[in-house]
């Protein structure tokens, strides 16, 4: 689905006052505080209940059995957390920028489908049974697919609505793969049932150290085009007259969106909604200006996913809830309430 922003929406930000800029950075101090927050929630809370003494005798002395819990499971899952909440953040900002559509996610171009079919060929036809390497195919699928879309879309001459149509018919397609194979590999479906659903229960400081230069690349890269993205929410002709140049910013965004989105499909799973949810509320309060939209998105998406991984450990205990079945159980409602009121919105 495909909504173009408001004209009000379009214009790039002209120097806010200095009151709301001061509003603004503090906010985004007090969002780095709830950051930190939910991130010790994440290493205090665990479907194991540990007393907060021996949390932080785990996680300071590294010793023992909470040693192993503390640090060997909770301070890495948190960290992964922390890393693919502010790339699926990221994605998903620059996407809504590059398409204007404020509802769309990194789903909407086909990379989350692009991992999840990589590695269902991965498992089915090549027998890859370990996560470090399930990491390499997700990545490797979401950057083919990636560049599919923008060579479907048109590449130089790609277009906001080339761009999603493409990636929507790509996700269509590959759906049709992964439902094919499972049908006929139920070997296949049982090894990548967990996989699927999206969670953050297999952290490893492996799996972190091989996707971070991704996390790190991706994230600069989003963070330094928010100018030229700013200048082409007001359209083409006016951007060019700005000295935008559409298609490398194009280029660059998909770029972006791909790595970082990759990176967040390849460690986690697909997970759904965290792109989606926050980009478009913290523009409510930020304006359309993607340079505090970014910073926003970044910090604000790991609150969201680390508390909802915090969410499923709490509420199926002994067991957990996988953190792609909360963010899709909390996020559904959510975009319902979305669409309803920017439709209300265009009446």
């Amino acid at each position: 689905m495909l909504v173009d922003s408001p004209p009000e929406q379009r214009a790039e930000t002209a120097p806010a006052p200095p009151k709301r800029q001061a509003i603004r950075a503090v906010g985004l101090l007090v969002s780095v505080v709830i950051l930190v927050v939910v991130a010790l929630a994440s290493i205090a809370i665990g479907a194991k209940d540990l007393p907060l003494d021996q949390v932080w005798h785990g996680l300071f002395h590294d010793s023992g059995t909470y040693g192993d819990i503390v640090v060997g499971e909770r301070l890495s899952r948190t960290v992964l957390g922390l890393l693919a909440g502010a790339a699926l953040g990221l994605a998903g900002a620059v996407l809504q920028a590059l398409t204007r559509n404020p509802l769309a996610d990194p789903g909407l171009l086909g990379i989350n489908a692009g991992a999840s079919a990589a590695v269902v060929t991965a498992i089915t036809f090549l027998g890859v049974t370990s996560l470090s390497g399930y990491v390499w195919f997700a990545f490797l699928g979401a950057a083919a697919v990636g560049a599919l879309v923008w060579f479907l879309g048109g590449s130089r001459g790609a277009t906001p609505v080339r761009l999603a149509l493409a990636g929507t018919a790509i996700s269509a397609a590959l759906f049709g793969y992964l439902q094919a194979v499972m049908i006929m590999d139920d070997a296949a479906l049982g090894r990548m049932r967990f996989w699927t659903v999206g969670s953050l229960s297999s952290a490893t400081d492996d799996i972190i150290v091989e996707v971070l230069p991704f996390f790190v690349a991706g994230s600069v890269l989003a963070l330094a085009l928010a100018r030229p993205l700013n200048a082409m929410e007001m359209g083409d002709d006016t951007a060019k007259a700005l000295g935008a140049n559409l298609n490398r910013t194009r280029a660059l965004s998909m770029l972006a969106a791909t790595v970082l989105c990759g990176a967040a499909t390849a460690a986690c799973g697909p997970i759904v909604f965290v792109g989606l949810m926050v980009p478009h509320i913290v523009r409510s309060f930020t304006g359309p200006d993607l340079r505090w939209i970014l910073p926003y998105a970044a910090i604000l998406s790991p609150v969201l996913l680390l508390g909802a991984d915090v969410l499923g450990r709490i509420v199926a205990r002994p067991s957990e809830l996988q953190v792609g079945i909360v963010t899709a159980v909390l996020g559904g409602p959510v975009f319902i309430y979305l669409v309803r009121r920017r439709r209300t919105a265009q009446l």
